[in-house]
């Protein structure tokens, strides 16, 4: 098998295992952005976990590449161009109620219509996006 489906697969079960650890153990969704920002956010009560696992997404790619996992080496985008797209993705999940993590692997897994809704929005506006700076511009 390719490296890279190898590597899909095993990253893929490694999200879902922990998503279902997380609503089994503390009855949280695993939304990043939700995560972050009540870690982040005065008065909140359980910042404990909330920074493990935020903490623990900076170091699970480190950790894979000591197994030998390559991690992407170069990003071919200017950095004012990675700004405004994570300022974007942040008014988006503002917006949306959630994130890509928690619409798209919790919510469909527990058949919230919401989160079907919100994923495929995301999906197909990437799409677009794509199709438009890769075909048309």
């Amino acid at each position: 098998m390719n490296e890279i489906y190898l590597q899909a697969l095993l990253g893929g079960a490694l999200i879902g295992s922990a998503s279902i650890l997380l609503m089994l153990t503390l009855g949280k969704i695993a939304g990043i952005s939700g995560i972050v920002f009540e870690s982040l956010r005065p008065g909140s009560t359980d910042k404990g976990w909330r920074w493990s696992f935020v903490i623990g997404l900076i170091c699970a790619p480190l950790i894979t590449q000591m197994f030998g996992f390559s991690l992407p080496s170069n990003i071919e985008a200017p950095l004012l161009t990675l700004g405004i797209g994570g300022l974007l993705v942040g008014i988006g999940t503002k917006i949306g109620s959630g994130c890509t993590s928690g619409h798209g692997i919790c919510g469909i897994g527990r058949l919230s219509k919401r989160s079907i809704a919100a994923t495929l929005t995301f999906m197909l506006t990437a799409f677009g996006t794509v199709t438009v700076l890769n075909h048309l511009v």
